[in-house]
Protein backbone atom coordinates (compact mmCIF):
# COMPACT_ATOMS: atom_id res chain seq x y z
CA UNK A 1 0.00 0.00 0.00
CA UNK A 2 2.81 2.52 1.00
CA UNK A 3 4.93 1.71 -2.41
CA UNK A 4 1.13 2.38 -4.09
CA UNK A 5 1.09 5.49 -2.59
CA UNK A 6 4.27 6.73 -3.20
CA UNK A 7 4.39 5.72 -6.91
CA UNK A 8 1.17 7.70 -7.48
CA UNK A 9 2.53 10.53 -5.52
CA UNK A 10 5.82 10.43 -8.15
CA UNK A 11 3.28 10.57 -10.89
CA UNK A 12 1.42 13.63 -9.97
CA UNK A 13 4.81 15.36 -9.24
CA UNK A 14 5.78 14.73 -12.75
CA UNK A 15 2.40 15.24 -13.90
CA UNK A 16 2.69 19.00 -12.36
CA UNK A 17 5.94 19.54 -13.63
CA UNK A 18 5.68 18.88 -17.05
CA UNK A 19 1.82 21.27 -17.15
CA UNK A 20 4.12 23.85 -15.27
CA UNK A 21 5.22 27.05 -17.63
CA UNK A 22 9.11 27.22 -18.48
CA UNK A 23 11.14 29.13 -16.49
CA UNK A 24 12.12 32.43 -18.52
CA UNK A 25 15.65 31.36 -18.81
CA UNK A 26 14.84 27.54 -20.04
CA UNK A 27 16.69 27.03 -23.26
CA UNK A 28 17.82 30.85 -23.97
CA UNK A 29 20.67 29.59 -24.87
CA UNK A 30 19.92 28.07 -28.14
CA UNK A 31 16.67 30.33 -29.08
CA UNK A 32 19.23 33.58 -28.41
CA UNK A 33 21.01 32.73 -31.53
CA UNK A 34 18.31 31.63 -33.67
CA UNK A 35 16.99 34.49 -36.30
CA UNK A 36 20.27 36.69 -35.56
CA UNK A 37 21.55 39.33 -38.39
CA UNK A 38 25.05 38.21 -36.69
CA UNK A 39 24.23 34.95 -38.46
CA UNK A 40 22.50 36.09 -41.40
CA UNK A 41 24.27 38.73 -42.87
CA UNK A 42 27.33 36.80 -43.12
CA UNK A 43 25.79 34.25 -45.13
CA UNK A 44 23.70 36.30 -47.54
CA UNK A 45 27.41 39.02 -47.73
CA UNK A 46 24.78 41.97 -47.38
CA UNK A 47 24.55 44.18 -44.34
CA UNK A 48 21.49 46.61 -45.35
CA UNK A 49 22.29 50.29 -44.16
CA UNK A 50 19.53 52.73 -44.01
CA UNK A 51 20.38 56.41 -43.95
CA UNK A 52 19.51 59.40 -44.50
CA UNK A 53 22.04 61.06 -46.91
CA UNK A 54 21.50 64.50 -46.13
CA UNK A 55 23.65 64.95 -42.95
CA UNK A 56 27.29 65.91 -43.32
CA UNK A 57 29.43 65.30 -42.12
CA UNK A 58 27.71 61.67 -41.11
CA UNK A 59 26.09 60.73 -44.17
CA UNK A 60 25.80 62.12 -47.39
CA UNK A 61 24.72 61.43 -50.85
CA UNK A 62 26.17 62.92 -54.06
CA UNK A 63 23.34 63.51 -56.65
CA UNK A 64 25.18 63.10 -59.69
CA UNK A 65 26.38 59.47 -59.18
CA UNK A 66 24.39 58.08 -56.27
CA UNK A 67 26.97 57.21 -54.21
CA UNK A 68 27.35 57.99 -49.97
CA UNK A 69 29.77 59.26 -48.23
CA UNK A 70 30.34 60.34 -44.74
CA UNK A 71 31.69 59.48 -40.96
CA UNK A 72 28.61 57.18 -40.20
CA UNK A 73 29.16 55.58 -43.83
CA UNK A 74 32.54 54.77 -43.68
CA UNK A 75 31.52 52.81 -39.88
CA UNK A 76 29.02 51.02 -41.97
CA UNK A 77 31.49 49.96 -44.59
CA UNK A 78 33.94 48.30 -41.74
CA UNK A 79 30.84 47.13 -39.98
CA UNK A 80 30.05 45.18 -43.09
CA UNK A 81 33.70 44.29 -43.71
CA UNK A 82 33.86 42.88 -40.16
CA UNK A 83 31.04 40.61 -41.11
CA UNK A 84 32.13 39.72 -44.66
CA UNK A 85 29.56 41.54 -46.32
CA UNK A 86 28.61 44.56 -48.19
CA UNK A 87 26.94 47.51 -47.35
CA UNK A 88 23.43 48.06 -49.39
CA UNK A 89 21.68 51.49 -48.78
CA UNK A 90 18.61 51.63 -47.91
CA UNK A 91 17.20 55.33 -48.21
CA UNK A 92 15.14 56.59 -45.79
CA UNK A 93 13.85 60.35 -44.28
CA UNK A 94 14.30 61.60 -40.54
CA UNK A 95 10.40 60.75 -39.83
CA UNK A 96 10.53 57.29 -41.16
CA UNK A 97 14.20 56.36 -39.73
CA UNK A 98 13.54 54.14 -36.87
CA UNK A 99 10.41 52.40 -38.32
CA UNK A 100 12.07 51.38 -41.54
CA UNK A 101 14.49 49.51 -38.86
CA UNK A 102 11.90 48.18 -36.76
CA UNK A 103 10.08 47.16 -39.86
CA UNK A 104 12.99 45.13 -41.20
CA UNK A 105 13.65 46.99 -44.13
CA UNK A 106 17.25 47.18 -43.15
CA UNK A 107 19.49 45.61 -40.73
CA UNK A 108 20.92 48.99 -39.08
CA UNK A 109 20.29 52.96 -39.47
CA UNK A 110 23.33 55.13 -39.37
CA UNK A 111 24.55 59.03 -40.50
CA UNK A 112 23.98 61.22 -37.00
CA UNK A 113 21.13 59.40 -35.36
CA UNK A 114 20.06 61.13 -32.28
CA UNK A 115 19.27 59.15 -29.35
CA UNK A 116 15.64 59.98 -28.09
CA UNK A 117 13.66 58.14 -25.59
CA UNK A 118 10.45 57.69 -28.58
CA UNK A 119 13.15 56.21 -31.20
CA UNK A 120 14.30 54.18 -28.01
CA UNK A 121 10.20 52.33 -27.92
CA UNK A 122 11.08 51.25 -31.80
CA UNK A 123 14.73 50.11 -31.91
CA UNK A 124 17.77 49.11 -29.60
CA UNK A 125 20.75 51.99 -30.04
CA UNK A 126 23.83 50.89 -29.73
CA UNK A 127 27.27 51.74 -27.97
CA UNK A 128 27.41 55.81 -28.55
CA UNK A 129 29.75 57.18 -31.20
CA UNK A 130 29.89 60.84 -29.77
CA UNK A 131 28.06 63.60 -27.36
CA UNK A 132 26.03 66.58 -29.18
CA UNK A 133 23.51 68.82 -28.52
CA UNK A 134 21.47 71.48 -30.48
CA UNK A 135 23.13 74.83 -30.65
CA UNK A 136 22.57 77.76 -33.31
CA UNK A 137 24.31 78.44 -36.44
CA UNK A 138 23.76 81.81 -37.88
CA UNK A 139 24.76 84.22 -40.91
CA UNK A 140 28.56 86.24 -39.37
CA UNK A 141 27.26 89.61 -40.05
CA UNK A 142 24.45 88.61 -37.69
CA UNK A 143 26.57 87.98 -34.37
CA UNK A 144 26.40 91.50 -32.66
CA UNK A 145 22.33 90.98 -33.16
CA UNK A 146 21.44 87.75 -31.81
CA UNK A 147 24.42 88.90 -28.67
CA UNK A 148 25.18 85.35 -26.55
CA UNK A 149 22.94 83.36 -29.09
CA UNK A 150 20.37 83.05 -25.78
CA UNK A 151 17.08 81.28 -26.62
CA UNK A 152 16.06 84.60 -25.47
CA UNK A 153 18.20 86.13 -27.62
CA UNK A 154 16.76 84.13 -30.65
CA UNK A 155 13.19 83.71 -29.75
CA UNK A 156 12.15 87.42 -31.03
CA UNK A 157 9.64 88.48 -33.95
CA UNK A 158 10.94 89.56 -36.84
CA UNK A 159 13.05 86.47 -36.44
CA UNK A 160 12.84 83.15 -38.99
CA UNK A 161 14.24 80.10 -37.62
CA UNK A 162 14.44 77.06 -40.35
CA UNK A 163 13.94 73.26 -39.51
CA UNK A 164 14.53 70.35 -41.29
CA UNK A 165 10.88 68.49 -40.27
CA UNK A 166 10.33 65.12 -38.56
CA UNK A 167 13.56 65.12 -36.47
CA UNK A 168 15.12 67.08 -33.32
CA UNK A 169 16.04 69.91 -35.22
CA UNK A 170 12.25 70.30 -35.66
CA UNK A 171 11.14 69.07 -32.23
CA UNK A 172 14.01 71.40 -30.53
CA UNK A 173 12.30 74.12 -32.61
CA UNK A 174 8.74 73.92 -31.97
CA UNK A 175 9.35 73.28 -28.02
CA UNK A 176 11.25 76.39 -27.40
CA UNK A 177 10.40 78.95 -30.19
CA UNK A 178 7.31 80.63 -29.25
CA UNK A 179 7.35 84.62 -30.60
CA UNK A 180 9.97 83.88 -34.01
CA UNK A 181 8.47 82.26 -36.68
CA UNK A 182 9.56 79.00 -37.48
CA UNK A 183 9.94 77.85 -41.41
CA UNK A 184 10.18 74.02 -42.62
CA UNK A 185 12.49 73.32 -45.17
CA UNK A 186 12.84 69.84 -46.71
CA UNK A 187 15.60 69.47 -48.04
CA UNK A 188 18.72 69.05 -45.22
CA UNK A 189 21.10 69.38 -47.97
CA UNK A 190 20.33 73.13 -48.97
CA UNK A 191 19.07 74.22 -45.77
CA UNK A 192 22.10 76.20 -44.54
CA UNK A 193 21.99 78.25 -48.14
CA UNK A 194 18.42 79.57 -46.97
CA UNK A 195 20.71 81.46 -44.37
CA UNK A 196 23.39 82.39 -46.29
CA UNK A 197 21.04 83.77 -48.57
CA UNK A 198 18.81 85.33 -46.29
CA UNK A 199 15.62 83.58 -46.18
CA UNK A 200 16.15 82.40 -43.15
CA UNK A 201 18.26 83.80 -39.81
CA UNK A 202 18.75 80.70 -37.34
CA UNK A 203 19.08 76.98 -37.58
CA UNK A 204 19.44 75.12 -34.04
CA UNK A 205 20.97 71.37 -34.83
CA UNK A 206 23.92 69.43 -33.70
CA UNK A 207 27.05 71.09 -32.81
CA UNK A 208 29.09 68.67 -34.87
CA UNK A 209 27.02 69.64 -37.78
CA UNK A 210 26.93 73.43 -36.91
CA UNK A 211 31.01 73.36 -36.64
CA UNK A 212 30.95 71.30 -40.05
CA UNK A 213 29.07 73.80 -42.20
CA UNK A 214 30.28 76.84 -40.52
CA UNK A 215 33.93 75.08 -41.74
CA UNK A 216 32.53 74.82 -46.17
CA UNK A 217 30.55 78.26 -45.51
CA UNK A 218 33.21 80.90 -44.02
CA UNK A 219 29.99 83.29 -44.12
CA UNK A 220 28.61 81.22 -41.16
CA UNK A 221 28.66 81.15 -37.90
CA UNK A 222 28.26 78.63 -35.26
CA UNK A 223 27.06 79.67 -31.69
CA UNK A 224 28.89 78.27 -28.59
CA UNK A 225 29.34 74.22 -29.98
CA UNK A 226 30.96 73.84 -26.91
CA UNK A 227 28.07 74.59 -24.64
CA UNK A 228 25.32 73.42 -26.58
CA UNK A 229 21.48 73.88 -25.56
CA UNK A 230 21.00 69.88 -25.12
CA UNK A 231 22.97 67.02 -24.11
CA UNK A 232 22.30 64.22 -26.90
CA UNK A 233 24.32 61.05 -27.77
CA UNK A 234 24.88 59.95 -31.09
CA UNK A 235 24.36 55.81 -32.36
CA UNK A 236 23.25 53.26 -34.13
CA UNK A 237 19.59 52.01 -34.38
CA UNK A 238 19.60 48.11 -34.83
CA UNK A 239 16.38 46.09 -34.55
CA UNK A 240 14.77 45.30 -31.34
CA UNK A 241 14.83 41.78 -29.74
CA UNK A 242 18.24 40.71 -31.51
CA UNK A 243 20.50 40.35 -28.71
CA UNK A 244 23.65 38.88 -30.76
CA UNK A 245 23.52 41.77 -32.98
CA UNK A 246 23.38 44.47 -30.52
CA UNK A 247 26.25 43.19 -28.53
CA UNK A 248 28.65 42.49 -32.01
CA UNK A 249 27.65 46.16 -32.90
CA UNK A 250 28.31 47.64 -29.23
CA UNK A 251 31.50 46.03 -29.23
CA UNK A 252 32.39 47.01 -32.96
CA UNK A 253 31.65 50.36 -31.64
CA UNK A 254 33.20 50.58 -28.79
CA UNK A 255 36.63 49.57 -30.37
CA UNK A 256 36.03 52.08 -32.82
CA UNK A 257 35.68 54.69 -30.84
CA UNK A 258 37.98 53.82 -28.41
CA UNK A 259 41.37 52.81 -31.32
CA UNK A 260 41.15 55.82 -33.32
CA UNK A 261 39.30 54.84 -36.33
CA UNK A 262 36.14 57.25 -35.62
CA UNK A 263 38.17 60.18 -34.57
CA UNK A 264 40.04 59.64 -37.91
CA UNK A 265 37.36 59.82 -39.81
CA UNK A 266 35.71 62.88 -38.19
CA UNK A 267 39.07 64.74 -38.61
CA UNK A 268 38.41 63.62 -42.66
CA UNK A 269 35.48 65.74 -42.64
CA UNK A 270 35.76 68.21 -39.47
CA UNK A 271 39.34 68.95 -38.98
CA UNK A 272 39.29 68.17 -35.71
CA UNK A 273 39.54 64.98 -33.32
CA UNK A 274 36.23 63.84 -32.28
CA UNK A 275 34.73 65.90 -29.31
CA UNK A 276 36.92 68.80 -29.64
Amino acid sequence: MKRAATLSALVCLLAVTAAAPASPDAGRGKERHHGSLLDSVPKSGVLKVCTTGDYRPFTHLDPADKTYSGVDIKMAEDLAKSLDAKPSYVATTWANLTKDVAAGRCDIAVGGVSITLPRARQVYFSEPTREDGKTPIIRCADKEKFGEGTLKDIDKQGTTVIVNPGGTNEQFARANIKQATIKLHPENTTIFQEIIEGRADVMMTDASETRYQSKIHPELCSLHPEKPFTFSEKAYALPRGDEPFKEYVDQFTHLATHDGTYAGYEAEWMGTPSGS
